[in-house]
């Protein structure tokens, strides 16, 4: 009578490891020993220690441990606690440890800022130190090798993507990167009124005689460079990426006058 039930037992816990893995359901959380699995007045024998940690054997994110989902939660691989479940996991919550790079997080997910063009850059700068205070490879030299590795990886994409994120026109080209458009960043402008433009102030650069004229054309491309970046924001926004790619490379021209220039500065 009781294999019976254990089998029935068994049999219910497998069909709820298989409805736990649909998304579309509400979270689920670990069963928990209660007199409901073994009432004091029950004429059931009590449940054996392998069907009791079966039974607890769900995690918190709702998904069983032994299957794979692309929406399961990522755990530490130092002490197993449950990561975000949004967001970047760089670093463990509960011990601290680094965790491997995960490379399907995105620059944006990492400053966990919405995948946008326009950002705060004092939200930038300090989700940036506080990532560096908990991922430097020169704070984690006590750890294991290991962590070590973990954290000189983590640590190098950090920065790239501060990098990335913090310049107008490598923002702008990572966010048609991320919808799948190819900038050839090569490509020369055949716009005759650019070229035109870009050559007088190549003349005026070599032509100053002080800083302040230097500062002048510096403001006066600055300018230039703000709205030919308005200009992607606005394209981005209405998801006219031929006007897009055309923005991001007059927005090249500009930054690279404003490089010259501050050579010269």
């Amino acid at each position: 009578m009781w294999n019976r039930r254990k089998n029935l037992l068994l049999s219910s816990l497998s069909l709820l490891r298989h409805i736990s893995s649909s998304p579309h359901l509400p979270r689920l959380h670990p069963l928990k020993p209660s007199h409901l699995l073994c009432p004091s007045n029950s004429f059931l024998p009590p449940i054996d220690s392998q069907l009791r940690n079966n039974l607890l054997d769900l995690p918190r994110c709702g998904f069983p441990r032994n299957l794979s989902s692309s929406n399961s939660c990522s755990s530490c691989w130092n002490c197993g606690a449950v990561g975000p479940t949004s967001g970047a996991f760089l670093a463990c919550g509960s011990c601290g440890a680094v965790q491997p790079v995960d490379a399907s997080v995105d620059y944006f997910q990492i400053f966990g800022m919405k995948k946008m063009y326009e950002i705060e850059e004092g939200d930038l700068e300090g989700i940036y130190k506080d990532w560096q205070k908990k991922l430097h490879p020169d704070l984690v030299h006590s750890k294991s090798e290991k962590e070590k590795g973990f954290a000189a990886e983590q640590s190098a994409r950090v920065i790239d993507a501060y990098r990335t994120l913090k310049n107008p026109l490598s923002r702008a080209l990572y966010l048609l990167k991320l919808e799948q458009i190819h900038v050839d960043e090569e490509k020369t402008v055949s716009d005759p009124d650019l070229l035109m433009e870009m050559l007088e102030m190549r003349e005026a650069v070599e032509e100053a005689k002080d800083t302040q004229s230097l500062k002048e054309i510096q403001s006066k491309v600055k300018k230039k460079l703000d709205s030919w970046s308005n200009s992607f924001k606005e394209a981005f926004n209405k998801q006219d990426f031929d006007s897009a790619v055309n923005c991001t490379q007059r927005m090249k021209y500009y930054e690279r006058a404003l490089e010259e220039i501050t050579k010269k500065l």
